[in-house]
C-alpha cells in the first residue's frame, strides 16, 4: 500500500512532450474560454488539473490521461521524451496562477485580477502548445544555470549533450 501511495504521488523523470503540448493547448483553450465567455467556474477545473499534475504527474489529471492515452498516440507513435523536472516546475507555476485566479474570484471577488491571471496563464500555455516554448521550463533552466536549482534535481537538464547522443549534428 505504501509503495502505491509513493508511486501515485510522484512525477515522471521523463515527460512525453506531445502529450504535454496537448495538455497545454487544452489549458490555453480553457483559460481564454473562461475569460472570453465569462465562465469563472472553469478556474476550479484549471486549478484542480494543475494541482493534480504537480502532485501526481498524469495519474489524477483527466486532461493528462486524455492527452497521454487518446490524443498523443493519434498524433504520433513516437513520443518525444523531455526531462520531467522542468515540466513539473512549469506545472507549479500553473498551480500558482490558477490558485491565485481561484482565490481572486471566489475569495476577493476581483474579476479583473482573475481575468488577467487567466489571460497570462492562457498565453503561456498557448506558447507551449503552438511553439513548444515552455516559459516555466525556461525559468527552470535560468534558475539552474544560476545555482538556484541544484544540478542533481535534473542531471539531464545540466547535460543536454546526453539527450542528443546518437543524433547527427545539425548542419
Amino acid at each position: 500500500m505504501k509503495s502505491y501511495i509513493i508511486k501515485l504521488f510522484s512525477f515522471p523523470s521523463s515527460v512525453n512532450e506531445v502529450a504535454s503540448r496537448v495538455v497545454a493547448g487544452c489549458v490555453a483553450a480553457l483559460s481564454l474560454g473562461a475569460v472570453f465567455l465569462a465562465q469563472p467556474w472553469i478556474v476550479i477545473l484549471l486549478a484542480y488539473g494543475f494541482w493534480a499534475r504537480v502532485l501526481t504527474g498524469p495519474s489524477l489529471s483527466p486532461l493528462a490521461q486524455l492527452a497521454l492515452r487518446v490524443v498523443s498516440p493519434r498524433i504520433t507513435s513516437h513520443p518525444r521524451l523531455v526531462p520531467g523536472p522542468p515540466k513539473r516546475f512549469a506545472q507549479g507555476i500553473g498551480v500558482v496562477f490558477s490558485s491565485l485566479a481561484l482565490l481572486s474570484y471566489y475569495g476577493l471577488g476581483s474579476r479583473p485580477l482573475t481575468w488577467t491571471l487567466l489571460i497570462l496563464l492562457g498565453c503561456a500555455a498557448f506558447l507551449e502548445a503552438a511553439f513548444a516554448y515552455c516559459l516555466g521550463c525556461k525559468i527552470f533552466g535560468f534558475l539552474m544555470r544560476h545555482g538556484f536549482v541544484p544540478e542533481k534535481v535534473c542531471e539531464e537538464c545540466a547535460d543536454l549533450s546526453s539527450r542528443y547522443a546518437g543524433h547527427a549534428p545539425m548542419a
